[in-house]
This record gives structure tokens, C-alpha cells and sequence, in this order.
């Protein structure tokens, strides 16, 4: 299984204030805009995203840690022959123009 990177999700109130202190203060390219969430390259490797819909606070949820492979049925079908909760077989997610899978901690 190869790893392509990964990004790291925290939620936002205000996604243009943010904008603005990534891009312009700390010159992090903007890698992605999916409308509720901007992702930003982070030099040396790495992405970080800052979304509307999730909650600011952890409040019963924390950051998504998403590893990025483009074998993402390999690595379900690893995981689902693991001890892991896997949640669904993976799926494309027409919102923010995906494919995924999920796991339950």
C-alpha cells in the first residue's frame, strides 16, 4: 500500500478570516476550495483543511485524519479483515467530489 500524503480537518466559524491568515499571512498555497472547506498545501509535505460544517469545538468529535492512497478498496478490504469497526464499504462522495471509506474509533 503506498500513501500519496495527508490532510488534517479542524472546524470554522469563519472560512474567509481563515483564508486570509493562511494564504496571505502564512503563504500557504491554497491546494483545494470545496466551498464549505478550503485545504492548504503545507510546504514539506502534508495538508491542512479548515471547514464551515464541522463543529469549532470538539463537543463529542475530533479533527478527521485523512490518509490519501489511490487504493482506497485495497485498503477497506484490509481493514475490514482487521480488528477494526469499519463503518461502510467505501463510496463516492458526491459532495465534496470523493471516494471514501470510514472508520469507526
Amino acid at each position: 500500500m503506498v500513501w500519496n500524503g495527508n490532510i488534517i480537518f479542524f472546524g470554522v466559524k469563519d472560512l474567509k478570516s481563515v483564508d486570509s491568515f493562511y494564504r496571505k499571512e502564512l503563504e500557504l498555497s491554497l491546494y483545494k476550495d470545496q466551498g464549505l472547506c478550503k485545504i492548504y498545501s503545507i510546504p514539506g509535505g502534508g495538508k491542512i483543511g479548515f471547514c464551515t460544517h464541522m463543529e469549532k469545538n470538539i463537543a463529542n468529535k475530533s479533527p478527521i485524519i485523512t490518509l490519501l492512497t489511490d487504493d482506497v478498496d485495497e485498503v477497506y478490504q484490509r481493514l475490514k479483515g482487521s480488528q477494526c469497526e469499519v463503518l461502510k464499504p467505501p463510496k463516492y462522495n458526491h459532495d465534496f467530489n470523493i471516494y471514501i471509506n470510514c472508520k469507526k474509533y
